[in-house]
């Protein structure tokens, strides 16, 4: 096989053409066996075999920069540069489903968030330039899907203000067919604009019309006109060049001989360059292009001679979501939804589907939709933006300043909330309950199971004069978790004997994490430690009865899928000081670093987030109050 020769880009200069067409073939065959046994990004890496493999051809990896947006499909880049096994892909100790600098020296953008590889290749560009760098080079690689995200047009709009800075911005084009009317014309057009020489020739020919009396400027005027109009009617262009950037393409993403053509012209140019480079999702693999929702973008575990999941996947909580979204959509004709590209993934699309004129995809555009929903719930509609825990950072400023400053009735549904594990640090969830605690008016829910999501999204919506949130977790929804009682707002899960005057500890369950905090209650109930569990179930504000109970017992503990620092944790332990309640609280949370990709299991075991480490803690804390730490040791929890 080719690819087992293939140890770093360089080995791919001595393949000829029928070869490189040969190792394509086997990419793909490898991609779909590996992929297929972990899960992972399978339809957009087989659609970038061609692509990737030019690229390195062309360009001087790790020398010159070759950045992926979002990343996730960099697998094919992966195999190139070296990385070969992926049995372990996405689990813990094997290769990360991103790139990852920890890796490789080929990598360089770990943040998986789509929209920000030209920002990053405008400043890469503009250090080789401040360090006189001239032989190096910036390629970065960008979706169509991500141009629609405005950070792509904030660096596109500074690229192209410097006009000789190299710099190669590789549209990845994948919505699009090609056909053979798109080939040596369009090439050959696009190799006579991106010339050193014709562009000194316009401007010799400018310099002489505008100093042609009365008719030369115009004139000038005239004949560019035409000419980019000409240009326009071959090639969609017109857009980039406008900005000033010159353009080359469209390109059959497919065709490696022209690939590497229209690569080694943009790379000689002495500026900024678009590459349009049309490619189809999936290509090669036929239940991937039969697969209309996405093209097969992300898989679990499927056949790989049929597509088809190798388990029936169980209930999770985005098909919760998903079902009373619809519910809620036939009772309430007002309620519309929003998704930033993610319509499948965040569950809208039964949404759509039945409610199509009351849906709006506002593409990789989180800070658009969430100042569109304010304007929405203006105008006498209720929105609810469902978009991932993790990107609803990008949109704080737009929760904060036009929906929360405005009283807005916005509900935002936060998916893929706290550790999610498999995709790395960037997509854990786990700052969410952090940064909105500081949102004036702002009602955060967290609900503990499939009934809890569907009555507190209800309640959301009910909500008109503020912003609300609803997070849950990835994955499979866990067993119903009833209450045993209500005090305030908040359902109390486990009470201790009726015989006990004072427990020893007021437990706080914050979310999905129920069914742990009831584990812990039993561990500690066998070293002889009372326990009351309660779920807040709105963690913001917290509920006024909260500080009264805590005062009734010795030791308050927090338990959340979240950041430490300033989470609910943070904010219960404020609310005990503001009502003079003076009893130790002990939060227990996620520890403020970038977590590795792992299971989640593994990662919550890892950070010591798992029922018999948290037990172990609390008892040694009672232990301590009790007088009897120093004096013998704490029994084992187990």
């Amino acid at each position: 096989m080719l690819l087992t020769r293939i140890k770093g880009p360089r080995d791919l200069d001595r393949l000829s053409q029928e070869e490189l067409v040969q190792l394509s073939a086997e990419i793909r065959s490898f991609l779909v066996d590996a992929v297929s046994k972990t899960g992972g990004h399978l339809g957009p890496n087989l659609g970038v075999v061609e692509l990737t493999i030019a690229l390195h051809r062309v360009f001087e990896s790790p020398k010159d920069r070759i950045l992926f947006d979002t990343g996730h499909q960099a697998y094919v880049h992966k195999l190139l540069t070296g990385r070969q096994d992926f049995a372990g892909l996405r689990t813990k100790g094997g290769l990360s489903g991103y790139p990852s600098r920890a890796e490789s020296e080929h990598d360089v953008i770990e943040n998986s968030h789509a929209s920000t590889v030209l920002g990053w290749a405008d400043g890469l560009a503009k250090a080789n330039e401040v360090l006189g760098r001239a032989d190096h080079h910036v390629a970065a690689v960008i979706g169509d899907g991500a141009l629609t995200g405005g950070m792509a047009w904030e660096a596109l709009n500074n690229i192209a203000a410097a006009k000789d800075r190299p710099l190669v911005i590789v549209v990845n084009d994948n919505e699009r067919s090609y056909g053979p009317t798109i080939g040596g014309l369009a090439n050959h057009l696009a190799t006579l604009r991106t010339t050193d020489g014709y562009e000194r020739f316009l401007a010799r020919g400018k310099e002489i019309l505008e100093r042609t009396p009365v008719v030369g400027k115009p004139l000038f005027e005239t004949l560019h006109g035409a000419k980019k109009g000409l240009k326009d009617f071959i090639a969609p262009q017109g857009m980039f060049e406008d900005l000033g950037l010159k353009y080359i393409g469209p390109i059959d993403g497919h065709d490696i001989e022209a690939l590497e053509s229209a690569l080694q012209r943009a790379k000689r140019f002495s500026g900024p360059v678009i590459v349009h480079c049309l490619t189809q999702k999936g290509r090669g693999y036929t239940p991937a292009l039969e697969h209309e929702a996405d093209r097969f973008h992300a898989v679990g575990v499927i056949h790989p001679d049929t597509g088809l999941p190798v388990k029936t996947a169980a209930a999770s909580w985005t098909s919760v979501f998903a079902d009373e979204m619809v519910k809620i959509g036939h009772e309430r004709p007002d309620v519309v939804g929003i998704t930033a590209a993610m319509l499948h993934p965040v569950g809208l699309n039964k949404f759509a589907e039945a409610f199509p004129e009351r849906i709006y995809d506002v593409g990789i555009a989180e800070q658009h939709g969430a100042t569109s929903a304010a304007g929405l719930a203006t105008g006498g509609v209720h929105p609810v933006f469902a978009v991932y825990a993790t990107f609803l950072n990008r949109a704080f400023d737009q929760v904060l300043m036009d929906v929360a400053l405005h009283k807005c009735g916005v509900t935002f549904v936060l998916d893929r909330a706290g550790v999610t594990g498999d995709d790395g640090a960037s997509h854990n969830g786990m700052w969410d309950m952090s940064i909105l605690q500081v949102v004036p008016g702002l009602r955060l829910a967290a609900p503990r199971d499939a009934e809890q999501l569907r009555a507190q999204l209800r309640e959301a919506v009910e909500v008109k004069d503020a912003p609300t949130v609803v997070r849950f977790s990835k994955g499979v929804v866990g067993p119903a978790v009833p209450a045993v009682g209500r005090i305030g707002g908040m359902d109390v899960l486990r009470e201790p004997a009726p015989e006990v005057t004072r427990p020893d500890v007021l437990l706080v369950s914050v979310g999905a994490l129920a069914p742990m905090c009831l584990e812990i209650a039993d561990l500690l109930d066998k070293q002889g430690i009372s326990t009351t569990v309660v779920d807040p179930r709105w963690v913001k504000p917290v509920d006024e009865a909260l500080a009264p109970l805590a005062e009734r017992h010795r030791v308050v503990v927090t338990v959340e899928d979240n950041g430490r620092a300033g989470g609910v944790g943070s904010a219960v332990s404020q609310a005990l000081r503001d009502a003079g309640v003076d009893v130790p609280l002990r939060d227990f949370g996620i520890p403020q670093r970038f977590l590795d990709h792992a299971l989640r299991k593994e990662i919550l075991a890892e950070i010591g987030l798992t029922a018999p480490a948290i037990a172990r803690q609390v008892t040694g804390l009672v232990a301590k109050l009790d007088g009897r730490l120093d004096s013998e040791p704490a029994a084992a929890v187990d």
